[in-house]
């Protein structure tokens, strides 16, 4: 693991950080296990790929990546030290490498085309606008020609799914900004070709929305 950085605000995995030790319970119940299975289906990691979870939280998502292709190498990043301590745990006790590291989707600590697939997992929609920005523009950079880069999220306005705890997490001013037209605009403008919605997964949370883009080959 890299050595912590300096400190500054984020969204915990949870959303506060009391309600970390419920994170995983809570993932499983409101369907977002489910959806990070499909898209590991969708990344589709080979023998020898370098993949990087950006925000990854507890690792749920590493752990499905590295279990359905053992021959990759797979790196998670995330500011919340407590949330990479949980990844850690959980990935020894099934006896799968993984590597974390402590750090920001917007200033990546990795150098310039050094991995196959970048993934994020229901993160951006806790960003702000110009950190989404920086965020794909950095995915883009750090990923190398022919590259890919993999994203499930909550849809914006007008995908939300019924209940309170659905309406409570689309009143989030930041989701206002998550509607598919403009996520695919900033996918582009980082640089980010072949920007695309490749399914949509309904859950207690809302509509889950898969993404996918490539860098072009050199």
């Amino acid at each position: 693991m890299m050595a912590d950085g300096p400190s500054r605000p984020y969204v915990p995995a949870a959303g506060k950080h009391w309600r970390l030790p419920l994170y995983d319970l809570m993932a499983k119940v409101l369907g977002a296990d489910a959806a990070r299975r499909v898209l590991v289906q969708q990344i589709a990691s080979r023998t020898g790929d370098r993949v990087l979870e950006i925000g990854c939280g507890t690792g749920s998502l590493l752990l499905g990546v590295k279990q359905a292709q053992p021959g990759a190498e797979v790196v998670g990043l995330d500011p919340d030290p407590a949330a990479l301590a949980i990844a850690r745990r959980k990935a020894e006790r099934a006896g799968v490498p993984i590597r974390t590291d402590q750090g920001y989707a917007d200033e990546l600590p990795y150098a310039d085309a050094s991995f196959d697939r970048v993934l994020s997992s229901f993160m951006f929609h806790h960003l702000p606008r110009t950190v989404k920005e920086a965020a794909l523009r950095e995915a883009r950079r750090v990923l190398k020609p022919g590259g890919r880069f993999h994203m499930v999220d909550l849809g914006g306005p007008g995908s939300g799914g019924r209940g309170f705890i659905a309406h409570l997490i689309h009143a989030d001013r930041h989701l206002k900004d998550n509607a598919e037209d403009r996520v695919l605009a900033l996918m582009r403008g980082a640089g980010l070709a072949d920007a695309q919605v490749l399914a949509r997964r309904p859950s207690l949370l809302g509509s889950a929305v898969y993404y996918q883009a490539t860098v072009p080959p050199a």
